[in-house]
């Protein structure tokens, strides 16, 4: 499994890959550290080590631009996502704490903002969802998540998968672990809703679905 890149290590890999896409060739470290205010070449330079020893790139160090992008697609028909092994905390999604990338057709990914989670033993199996699958989550408000869609409930004790299911009083929120109790929605802007489950991606073979790394 790779070691994510911290942010600014993702950041400069970001980078080198839309430089590399507007004009087929690499940045040199002095532009790297120009477009990042890093005054000093060899703080460049020691980033970018860092992400050849994590396996994001591989180096000739005897040459400006001599860096090699490892395991990325540069099509722009594709785009990759942050894969969490568990549902992530917090306020703000951390690509640098995922567990690796998981490149996709942008057709499945219509929105920016999107990330996929290794399924648990969270009461998915109810869905066909089995552990070690891959569910895509995307940003979402309540009122617009369909009747009998699954979302990700942000909650006081950690974030949950919830089905929607309206009537007149409102909307309710299932949560499909078993015994855990069903939320009652009046006002939406009191749910702190992260999102949709738009896709699931399952082999049939039984083997984790094949991972890469690219820019996103």
């Amino acid at each position: 499994m790779a070691i994510a890149p911290t942010g600014i290590e993702r950041r400069i890999l970001d980078f080198m890959v839309e430089y590399l896409r507007s004009n087929t060739y690499q940045p040199s470290i002095r532009e790297i550290g120009e477009r990042f205010g890093i005054k000093s070449t060899k703080t460049v330079s020691e980033h970018l080590q860092a992400l050849a020893q994590k396996g994001f790139l591989e180096r000739d160090p005897s040459r400006s631009r001599g860096v090699r992008i490892l395991g990325m697609d540069l099509n722009p028909d594709v785009v990759s996502l942050p894969c969490y092994r568990e549902l992530p905390e917090g306020k703000e999604l951390r690509p640098d704490r995922a567990e690796s990338f998981l490149t996709l057709d942008r057709k499945l990914v219509p929105n920016r903002g999107a990330f996929v989670v290794r399924a648990g033993g969270e009461g998915l199996p109810a869905l066909g969802v089995s552990e070690g699958d891959y569910l895509l989550v995307e940003p979402m408000v309540l009122e617009l998540a369909e009747e009998g869609s699954v979302v990700v409930v942000r909650e006081k004790e950690g974030a949950s998968y919830r089905r929607v299911s309206r009537n007149g009083r409102g909307v309710h929120l299932h949560d499909l672990r078993p015994g855990h109790e069903t939320l009652l929605v009046e006002d939406a802007d009191a749910v702190d809703l992260v999102g949709r489950v738009s896709a699931l991606i399952h082999r049939m073979d039984g083997r984790d679905a094949t991972v890469s790394l690219t820019s996103h």
